[in-house]
C-alpha cells in the first residue's frame, strides 16, 4: 500500500508548472499568464503546493503557438484565427472547401447557411420564426423614432428576440442551431412591410423584399435578392466577424454575439458601404454621366465608393455573380449602366474593379428600395455566418481572443496628480 492517491485509468496525465513551461518553452510566470488569459486551466496540487496542468492542453498550445508567425515576419503583429469556415483564395472564395458562387448560383440562402453550420446541405431548408417571439421583437422595433437606421433596428430585435427565449443561455451545437433558424427570420419579420397590402410569402428573401420595396417582386428580382443574401453569408474574418467572435469566446449566447456583429456593421467601411454606392449611382443617373460625380468623389477627398478590394487582386466574385443576374433584370438596365460609366470613368488611371458594394447598389437602386436597404441585406445576411463563426468559437478555449497591450504611456511609477 503507498499513502498516495490512486491515480484512475481515465484521469487525464497532469504535470508540474515546471514541466508545462518546459513544454511551451516559457519562463514559470509565462505559463500562469496563460492561465489569466484563459488560454491553459491550472489546479492546485495535493498539500498545496503550486498548481498541476493538463498535459494535453499544455500540449496543444504548444503546438498552437509554434504555428504562430514569428516576431518579425511578414505576418507578425496580424491576428491569425483558425477556422473551417471560410477560404478567400486569389479571386475566388470556399464555404467548407466548395466554391461560394456555385453554391449560392445553385442553392438558396438557407440552404447556404445550412451547409455553412453544418457542413451538410439541407435541399428545401426553409427559417419560420414563432409568433412571440416576432411580436416581442416588433413591438420593440415599433416604439424606435422613425428615423432609425436599418442596423439599430436589427439590433434592437435581437435584443428584444432574446429576451422571450429562457433558453439563450444554453451553448450546446443543437441548441445555438435552433436559435439561428428562428432569430434570422424573427430579424426580418420584425421590420415593418413596405406596402399595405403585404402577405408573406414562403422564402425568406420574399419576406425581406416586403420589408424593403414597395413595389411587386418579380422572379428574376427575388432570385437576384436571394443569391445576393447567400453570396454575402460570410467572408473570413471580416471585422464584425470578428466581434462576434470576441464576444462568443468570453462565451455570450449567440443573441448577444450577433448584436456585437451588428454594431460593427454600420461602419461606413463595411456594412453600410453600399449605401454610399447607392446615392452615387442614383447621381449618376440623374445627371446623365459618371465623369462629374466620380470628379466630386475625388475633390472632396473620399474613395468612388464600390470599386476595389482589398482581399481580391482583380474581380469580386460576389460582384460578378450578382451582376449577372442583374442583367436578368429588366428594371435594372439604367443603374447597370450607370455602374458600367462609374467603373469605367474611374479606371483610366488606375485599374479598378466593381466590388459586391457597387453590383448590391444596382439591386437596391433598381427595386425601388431606399439607400440603407443594402446595409439591412448584408445585416440578415451575414447574421447566418455569425452564427457559424459563434459554433467554431464555442468549440475553443474560452477567453483566447485576449490580446496583450503593448503600453508606450508613462513609466510608473508617477506622482499622484495635483488636485
Amino acid at each position: 500500500m503507498t499513502d498516495q492517491e490512486p491515480v484512475l485509468a481515465h484521469e487525464a496525465r497532469r504535470i508540474s508548472t515546471k514541466q508545462a513551461a518546459e513544454l511551451l518553452g516559457v519562463k514559470p510566470e509565462t505559463v500562469y499568464a496563460y492561465v489569466s488569459r484563459g488560454q491553459l486551466s491550472s489546479r492546485r496540487s495535493t498539500g498545496g503546493r503550486g498548481s498541476t496542468f493538463d498535459a494535453k492542453e499544455v500540449e496543444a498550445l504548444a503546438r498552437r503557438n509554434r504555428r504562430e508567425p514569428a516576431e518579425g515576419s511578414p505576418a507578425a503583429g496580424t491576428l491569425s484565427v483558425r477556422t473551417r469556415i471560410t477560404l478567400i483564395d486569389k479571386d475566388r472564395y470556399y464555404f467548407r472547401g466548395v466554391d461560394a458562387t456555385e453554391l449560392a448560383a445553385r442553392h438558396s440562402y438557407e440552404e447556404v447557411a445550412e451547409w455553412l453550420w453544418t457542413g451538410v446541405l439541407r435541399p428545401g431548408a426553409t427559417f419560420t420564426a414563432p409568433e412571440a417571439s416576432v411580436a416581442v421583437a416588433r413591438r420593440a422595433v415599433d416604439a424606435l423614432p422613425e428615423h432609425t437606421g436599418p442596423t439599430d433596428r436589427l439590433r434592437v430585435a435581437a435584443i428584444a428576440a432574446a429576451t422571450a427565449d429562457p433558453l439563450r443561455f444554453d451553448l450546446s451545437e443543437q441548441a445555438v442551431l435552433g436559435t439561428a433558424r428562428t432569430l434570422i427570420p424573427t430579424l426580418v419579420d420584425a421590420l415593418p412591410p413596405k406596402s399595405p397590402d403585404y402577405r408573406d410569402g414562403s422564402s425568406l428573401a420574399h419576406r425581406l423584399w416586403a420589408r424593403l420595396s414597395g413595389r411587386e417582386p418579380d422572379e428574376a428580382s427575388l432570385r437576384a435578392l436571394d443569391t445576393a443574401l447567400a453570396l454575402l453569408v460570410d467572408h473570413d474574418l471580416a471585422a464584425s466577424t470578428l466581434a462576434v467572435r470576441v464576444a462568443a469566446s468570453a462565451r455570450a449566447h449567440a443573441y448577444a454575439a450577433v448584436s456585437a456583429g451588428l454594431g460593427v456593421l454600420e461602419g461606413p467601411l463595411h456594412g453600410a458601404a453600399s449605401g454610399l454606392a447607392h446615392r452615387m449611382l442614383l447621381d449618376v443617373l440623374d445627371r446623365g454621366t459618371a465623369a462629374p460625380v466620380v470628379a466630386d468623389e475625388l475633390r472632396a477627398g473620399r474613395r468612388v465608393p464600390g470599386l476595389g478590394h482589398r482581399l481580391y487582386p482583380g474581380e469580386d466574385p460576389r460582384a460578378r455573380v450578382l451582376f449577372g443576374l442583374l442583367e436578368e433584370v429588366p428594371r435594372a438596365a439604367p443603374a447597370l449602366a450607370a455602374a458600367r460609366d462609374v467603373v469605367d470613368t474611374t479606371a483610366r488611371h488606375v485599374p479598378l474593379h466593381a466590388n459586391v458594394d457597387l453590383a448590391l447598389a444596382v439591386l437596391t437602386a433598381s427595386s425601388g428600395m431606399h439607400a440603407s436597404a443594402g446595409e439591412t441585406i448584408f445585416a440578415v445576411a451575414r447574421t447566418a455566418g455569425w452564427i457559424a463563426h459563434v459554433l467554431e468559437e464555442y468549440g475553443e478555449a474560452p477567453l483566447r481572443m485576449r490580446p496583450s497591450g503593448h503600453y508606450v504611456g508613462a513609466r510608473p511609477p508617477q506622482p499622484l496628480p495635483e488636485q
